[in-house]
C-alpha cells in the first residue's frame, strides 16, 4: 500500500522590509553641500565664538566649565546670559530660567523641523536636535523646501549643523585660551550686542514681534538693577508677554 504524503503548506512570503532611511543619512556630497551653505555664516558665527569664548574666559569661572557652556546649551544668546550670570554669582535657579527663557524660540524650530525628521533614527534626531539654531534652521528650511529626495535633505541639515558646531567650539576655545592675552581695553565684548542686533534686523518682523523687541529692550535697560539677577528673565517675560497679547494690527 503506497502512501501519498500531502505536499507542505507553503511557506508564507515575507514581506521585505524597505530600505532602511539611515543608509543615506551621512552621505557624504549632501553633507558637504550642506556645509558649503553654511559657509556664508560662519565668519560671523566664529567671531561671536571668539567674544564669548572671550568672556568666559574672564568671567571668573573655571575654563572648562565656561566652554562647556557651547555644546550643553549651543546658542550664543543662551550662552552670553548663562556666563555673565554664573559670573557674577547668581542663584542656579536663576541662571537655569533665563537659559531656557532665552531658548524658547528653539521650540517653534523642533515643532516644524520634527514632521520632517519623523522617519529618522533616534540617534539621528538627537544628533540634529543639538545643532538646532537660528542659521542651522535656516539652511535646513531652504533645503527641505526644495523638495526632492528627503534623505539627501536630512544629510544636507546635518552637514549644516555640523558645519556650524565645530566653528562655534573651536572658536570658544580659542576665546578662552586668548582671554588672558588680549587687552580689555579693546571691549570686543562689544561686538555680541552688534551680532545679535544684526541677527534680529535680518529677519522679517510682524507688528508683533517689533513690539516685543522693543518691550524687551526697554524692560532690560529699566531692570538692570534688579535684585537676584532678575533683570534679563524679567525683559525675557516682558517681550514674550507683549508678543502673546498684542494682537496683530487688521488691515
Amino acid at each position: 500500500m503506497i502512501t501519498l504524503t500531502p505536499p507542505s503548506p507553503a511557506a508564507p512570503a515575507v514581506e521585505e522590509a524597505p530600505a532602511p532611511v539611515a543608509s543615506g543619512l551621512l552621505d557624504r556630497r549632501a553633507m558637504a553641500g550642506g556645509a558649503r551653505a553654511m559657509a556664508p555664516w560662519l565668519v560671523g558665527f566664529g567671531l561671536y565664538g571668539l567674544v564669548v569664548g572671550m568672556a568666559a574666559g574672564r568671567a571668573g569661572i573655571p575654563a572648562l566649565a565656561g566652554w562647556l557652556t557651547g555644546p550643553a546649551l549651543f546658542s550664543g544668546g543662551a550662552q552670553v546670559a548663562t556666563i555673565d550670570l554664573l559670573g557674577s554669582g547668581a542663584a542656579p535657579a536663576v541662571v537655569v530660567a533665563t537659559a531656557v527663557a532665552v531658548n524658547c524660540r528653539l521650540a517653534v524650530y523642533s515643532a516644524a523641523m520634527g514632521a520632517r525628521w519623523r522617519d529618522t533614527p533616534r540617534w539621528w534626531r538627537a544628533l540634529a536636535a543639538a545643532v538646532l539654531v537660528d542659521p542651522t534652521f535656516a539652511v535646513g528650511d531652504d533645503r527641505y523646501r526644495e523638495g526632492g529626495d528627503p534623505t539627501a535633505a536630512h544629510a544636507h541639515y546635518l552637514g549644516a549643523g555640523l558645519a556650524l558646531g565645530a566653528t562655534w567650539l573651536a572658536a570658544m576655545a580659542a576665546g578662552i585660551l586668548a582671554a588672558g592675552r588680549i587687552p580689555e581695553g579693546l571691549a570686543l565684548e562689544f561686538v555680541i550686542p552688534l551680532f545679535l542686533a544684526a541677527e534680529v534686523a535680518r529677519k522679517p518682523g510682524t507688528p508683533a514681534t517689533r513690539r516685543a523687541w522693543v518691550v524687551a529692550a526697554v524692560v532690560a535697560v529699566v531692570a538692570a538693577d534688579v535684585p537676584g539677577h532678575l533683570g534679563l528673565l524679567t525683559a525675557i517675560a516682558a517681550g514674550t508677554g507683549a508678543a502673546l497679547v498684542v494682537r496683530e494690527d487688521r488691515p
